[in-house]
C-alpha cells in the first residue's frame, strides 16, 4: 500500500471478546479473524509520520486515567452499512472525550460517519445478511452470563497492510506509569 491507512483500537480480551469473535466466525466464516476491538480512531490517513503519530498518542493517553465501560444492546448500523454490534451503554462520554482529544494535528481526518462507541460484531455483505446476524447475535447476546464490562486501559495503534489485515504498531497505555527508581 502507498498511504496505509492507520487507526486507533483497545482490544477487548476477556469474556465478552472471546464471545464475539466465537460469534463472528460462526456468523461469517470467511471474514479474516479480527481481534476484538473498540474503535477509538477509525481509519485514516496520517498528516505526518508515524513517529509524530505515536508522540501526540503518549503525550495523550498520559493523561487520561484508565477506565471502564459496559456493553449495552446488540443493534446494526443498517441500511447505512450491514455491521451488527453492540452499542457501549455506560461511559460513552469517555471514550467521545477520549476519540476527540486524539483525533486532532497528525492524526485529524473527516471521518465518514459520526463516532458512536461499540464493539462491532460482524459486517456482512448485504442487509438481508445483517438482518439475520443481528437476530442470532441479539439472542445469543441474552443469554450471556459474563460482565459485560470492560476496562480501557491500553490503546493499540494498528496499520493496514492489506484490506482486511490490520498490523499492531505500538501499544500505548492510559494514564502516567510509575518508573521504579535504579538500583544504585
Amino acid at each position: 500500500m502507498q498511504h496505509p491507512r492507520y487507526a486507533l483500537v483497545t482490544y477487548v480480551r476477556n469474556p465478552v471478546g472471546e464471545f464475539v469473535q466465537r460469534l463472528r466466525q460462526e456468523l461469517h466464516p470467511a471474514l479474516p479473524h479480527l481481534a476484538a476491538h473498540l474503535t477509538i480512531l477509525p481509519p485514516r490517513l496520517l498528516r505526518g509520520s508515524e513517529f509524530s503519530a505515536l508522540e501526540l498518542l503518549e503525550d495523550v493517553c498520559a493523561q487520561v486515567s484508565p477506565f471502564e465501560i459496559t456493553l449495552g444492546d446488540v443493534e446494526t448500523f443498517v441500511p447505512a452499512t450491514p455491521t451488527v454490534f453492540i452499542r457501549v451503554a455506560q461511559d460513552a462520554d469517555r471514550l467521545h472525550a477520549l476519540h476527540d482529544r486524539l483525533g486532532t494535528k497528525v492524526l485529524a481526518s473527516a471521518e465518514e460517519w459520526p463516532y458512536m462507541p461499540h464493539l462491532t460484531i460482524v459486517k456482512m455483505s448485504t442487509e438481508a445478511q445483517a438482518e439475520e446476524a443481528y437476530i442470532v447475535a441479539r439472542d445469543r447476546w441474552a443469554q450471556f452470563e459474563g460482565s459485560r464490562r470492560v476496562q480501557i486501559k491500553q490503546l493499540t495503534f494498528v496499520r493496514e497492510q492489506e484490506e482486511n489485515r490490520w498490523v499492531d504498531l505500538a501499544g500505548v497505555p492510559l494514564g502516567r506509569t510509575l518508573v521504579s527508581p535504579l538500583n544504585r
